[in-house]
């Protein structure tokens, strides 16, 4: 599991993930496997597009627990220091 996401400057959600992808802010996302393709496939296009790295190894409520938020999340991005 992504330890780095506990400490580290991250956006969580889909539309603040995209938007720091966009902008050049993230260096690695994180898509849960268990998110709804049709939800993050375009933000998987755009980091494709980006060269932005993309971790697909947790699960929606995993990566909620990781980003010590109460609920699941589909995407969470580490942002550049």
């Amino acid at each position: 599991m992504p330890e780095e996401l506990a400490a580290g400057k991250k956006v969580v959600g889909l539309k603040q993930v995209h938007k720091a992808v966009m902008q050049g802010h993230a260096v690695r996302v994180y898509v849960a496997c268990d998110a709804e393709e049709r939800l993050v496939g375009p933000l998987l296009e755009e980091c494709r597009q980006a060269g932005v790295p993309i971790d697909e190894g947790c699960t929606m409520q995993q990566l909620g627990r990781q980003c010590k938020i109460a609920v699941g999340t589909a995407a969470v991005a580490l942002l550049a220091e």
